[in-house]
Formats: C-alpha cells, structure tokens, sequence
C-alpha cells in the first residue's frame, strides 16, 4: 500500500491525538507529544488541523507532524515503523518538496525522533544538525514534596491571571485570554492542567501548563515560566515540583520537558526540581 500524505482537518484531530497519546513510552526518544498540540490549540480546531500534517499506510498512521511556527516541523513516528525505508523516503520526499504542502522552500528546521531513520536520511540529503537541546525528565513513581508555595489550578476565571504571567515571562509571548480559552477547549486539556504559583503577597509569580498522555505515560510541562519581576526566588523549582505533582495525579509515569541546552539557568531549574538530564537531542536544518 502506498504512504498516503493527508492534513487531517478538524474531524481527524482526535485520531492523531490519540495515536499521539499511543506512541508515548518509558525510554521513547523526545518526540511530539499530546501536548504539544495541546499548547498549539490556542490557534483553535480550525488552526491546529491546518498546522497537522499525517502520513498513513492501509489505513494506519504512522507519522504525525506539525508545523510550529514557519519552516519548522516537528513530527513522530509509530515506533515500529522508526527505522521502515519506504516511510522514511516518503517523509523525506514530503519536506523536501514544497508542492507537497508541508514545508516551504528555504530556511527549515525539522524535529524527529532522534532513533529514527529518517534522521540519516536527512543527513545523507544535505540537511544540517541545529543548536543542542537538553530533555529532563523526572520519575514519578516516588511520592513529590511539597512545593512551598501556594499553587492554584488554573480555571476559566483565573485565565487572565495565568496570561498576564506568562506574558511576563517570556519574551514575545502572544498570549490572550482568547487564545487560553481556545486552548482549554480544546482535546488534549481534558488530560492537562494549568497551574500558577502565588508568593507570600499574593502575587502570582509563576505558571506552568502541564499535559498527561494517560496513565502510565510520560506526561509533559510546555511551558514553565517565571515572572520576570519575580525571578531567582526558587519559584521556578517550585512550580516545576507543582507541576510533577499535578502529572503524578493524572497518572503519568514520568514527566518530561525540554529546553534549549543554551538556557542554562532553565535547566538548572530543572534539576533542583528533581528532573535529570538526557542526551541532548538536535533538530535537522535546511539553509535558505
């Protein structure tokens, strides 16, 4: 059967979601994850299932991507077929030829699963390796402290609240209370939670969003991030302690995130939060 390229529309989110949440396993390489889409749904259904791009054979996916941001994909693939020639070929062909709909010509990162052959293929076609990225993970199968600070979840009446610290913490953030909503509307935050941490005054100082892919699966933080006005108090590892509690509640076996291995301070938060490193992982990169 022939590899079949499809954009999966609003009607097919819920499968790529869910092969998505089926492809998540203790000792998997970084890889899309659930929530990844989950934290892209702020763009909404309609935007998110323009964004998807799906690769299936006799009816079976076996590779999800999406694009985030422009001539960037960040895709998986079904573990077993990881190292099959004909998908890896086809995958190739797809984000090389822009008449495929994918990626655009020029400039152009691509993420994928580190053991994948699609990877060596990449290579052999001229794509380069990017700046190192350093995933964490942290066990969850032992009982988390208590964060020492207060932690609420976030709900639709504390949306603005979560917004205007994140907009704080980072550096361009497009964040709005519409996009939030449209994010909590959407599939994956049935399974995810939003938190903000609050100091001694009151003040909410940090925020977190944190995504389960179902019991027994790593769960993922995307994104962490600290007031700017309110940094190097330990709210960074406190939310992050925050967060592995909350994805211990929702079953998850581990939980996971990754950052720029440039980010030094983010990941030695992470580490004080008791997450320990990975082999850093790069994404594949096309010149203009």
């Amino acid at each position: 059967m022939a590899i079949e390229l499809r954009k999966p529309g609003v009607d097919g989110l819920s499968e790529a979601v869910g092969v998505l949440r089926e492809w998540q396993y203790e000792g998997a390489p970084m890889q899309l994850h659930p929530g990844d889409l989950g934290w892209f749904w702020r763009a909404g259904a309609e935007g998110t299932a323009a964004s998807v791009r799906t690769w299936s054979r006799d009816g079976r996916i076996l590779g999800v991507g999406l694009l985030d941001g422009p001539g960037l994909l960040r895709m998986t693939i079904a573990p077993d077929v990881r190292r099959d020639e004909e998908l890896a070929r086809q995958l190739v062909e797809d984000v090389t030829d822009p008449e495929r709909g994918v990626l655009p010509e020029g400039k152009a990162n691509i993420e994928a699963p580190m053991d994948a052959l699609v990877q060596d293929l990449l290579s052999e076609d001229g794509w380069n390796t990017d700046e190192p990225w350093t995933p964490l993970r942290r066990d969850l199968t032992q009982p988390v402290k208590d964060p020492g600070v207060r932690i609420e979840v976030v709900g639709p009446e504390q949306a603005h609240t979560f917004v205007s610290v994140h907009r704080a913490a980072f550096e361009g953030s497009t964040a709005t209370d519409e996009r939030w909503h449209a994010m909590a509307a959407g599939l994956p935050y049935a399974d995810a939670r939003g938190l903000v941490a609050y100091d001694d005054q009151g003040h909410a100082v940090a925020v977190v969003t944190v995504w389960s892919a179902g019991p027994g699966r790593p769960g993922l933080l995307e994104p962490m991030g600290v007031h700017r006005e309110h940094r190097r108090h330990g709210y960074g590892e406190a939310i992050c302690v925050a967060a592995a509690a909350a994805l211990q509640e929702l079953g998850s076996s581990s939980a996971l995130v990754c950052t720029p291995s440039s980010n030094v301070g983010a990941v030695a938060t992470y580490r004080s939060a008791g997450f320990q490193e990975c082999p850093e992982v790069r994404d594949q990169c096309r010149d203009a």
